[in-house]
């Protein structure tokens, strides 16, 4: 694991104390994507699958923007893409 999937998926443990947590680098599939360009071999492209009862009884919209508010220093520069999966148990 990355640097940078190692920081989301601290922050995520942190602010959520999650039951299943996936932090996936997909960077590699976005090669010579405008987010990667003279960016070939960096962390910017992730899947985040999540549990957690924090996050549980929230919508949607507030669940995403949960999860965006505790990673929003990465999102800034580090991160071109995030995508999200909560799963409810």
């Amino acid at each position: 694991m990355g640097l940078i999937a190692a920081s989301i998926k601290e922050k995520l443990e942190k602010a959520f104390n999650p039951t299943q947590l996936q932090v996936i680098d997909e960077s590699h599939k976005h090669a010579g994507h405008a987010g990667m360009a003279g960016r070939e071999a960096a962390e910017s492209h992730f899947q985040v699958i999540i549990a957690s009862e924090t996050l549980a009884p929230m919508n949607r919209l507030a669940r995403h923007r949960a999860v965006m508010d505790v990673l929003a220093d990465l999102m800034v520069e580090r991160v071109h893409a995030l995508r999200l999966e909560v799963v409810t148990e």
